[in-house]
């Protein structure tokens, strides 16, 4: 085929490697701009002159036939090339713009980086922002997300990490619930308390270190159980305040000051204590690695690490 002849062909084939991406002509068709039904119709066209099925239809998933996988596999590295001198090409112009899609935490997302995304789009007028709040984990490269801002402890591999600041959980309840039910002197008195837990791997346990100058850290692992379970820690921080339980929250979350101060409530429990392995220590933009990254996420990620440069503190 002529490059005359494969011209026209260009924005079918490369809706072909977003849709091989997203596994979804909804959101192929979302990230592109266009209907689906209009993705839908050229994907089809595109098998017709092409005289072979590239994509196997079912009513619930979305996938490449061995035909449409060799040829993204093919042009997907040339598509990538071409956006990274598009880019690059932009981004020569001086002044920061374009589109930067966004992922965050929900209580993170509410509580501290909304604020700061106000500021930003002041300062950089030009540069749009998608924001998407979620507690799932998201897969960047395939859902089409420049940036993500998250907590961790070990940011994957794959990504580039710029590490924002620091972050630890906190073990708190309310004055009212440590009244009824007694203030525990040691993590292991927490299995006759309730508990409030975050959905995830360490659900029904917890583990505590504390560190002496006398000995080494006593390490203690606790079963833990409750009425709620919830995957986001807003929704943890109003049952705590409401006195059902003990609970775990990411220091974000516990705001120093509210113009209701009923925030002020959440007293902390067990402070000689750290819990292992909850919300991460440190706070991160991630994206996955690339050769070039686009000025307006360079600026968006600045922008970011100075925002969050004192951290927080409950």
């Amino acid at each position: 085929m002529s490059t005359d002849q494969l011209s026209p062909l260009i924005a079918d084939l490369h809706l072909l490697t977003v849709l091989a991406s997203t596994k979804s002509f909804t959101e192929a068709a979302r990230r592109l701009g266009v209907s689906k039904a209009s993705a839908s119709m050229r994907i089809s066209e595109l098998e017709r002159t092409a005289g072979v099925l590239l994509v196997r239809r079912t009513t619930r998933s979305v996938g490449l036939t061995e035909a449409g996988q060799h040829m993204v596999s093919s042009m997907q590295p040339a598509f990538d090339r071409i956006s990274e001198s598009y880019t690059g090409a932009r981004d020569l112009a001086g002044t920061p713009r374009g589109l930067v899609r966004l992922t965050a935490p929900v209580a993170l997302g509410r509580q501290h980086l909304a604020p700061h995304i106000a500021t930003f789009l002041k300062r950089f007028p030009d540069i749009h922002i998608e924001l998407e709040l979620t507690d799932r984990f998201v897969n960047l490269a395939n859902e089409g997300f420049d940036l993500a801002v998250r907590h961790t402890s070990t940011p994957p591999e794959t990504h580039v990490a710029w590490a924002l600041c620091e972050t630890r959980s906190v073990l708190v309840a309310s004055p009212d619930y440590l009244r009824r039910r007694g203030v525990p002197a040691h993590p292991s008195e927490l299995v006759a308390h309730d508990c409030l837990l975050y959905l995830g791997d360490h659900a029904g346990s917890w583990t505590f270190v504390r560190n002496t100058r006398r000995k080494a850290a006593e390490r203690v692992g606790v079963n833990i159980a409750g009425s709620l379970k919830a995957n986001n820690s807003e929704v943890l921080r109003d049952a705590l305040l409401a006195g059902l339980g003990i609970g775990l929250l990411p220091d974000f979350s516990i705001p120093v000051e509210d113009s209701s101060n009923r925030l002020a409530a959440l007293v902390q429990v067990l402070p000689d204590w750290q819990v292992q392995g909850f919300f991460g220590e440190r706070i991160y933009a991630l994206r996955p690695w690339s050769p070039q990254v686009p000025k307006a996420v360079q600026c968006l990620v600045e922008h970011l690490r100075e925002s969050f440069a004192g951290g927080f503190a409950p």
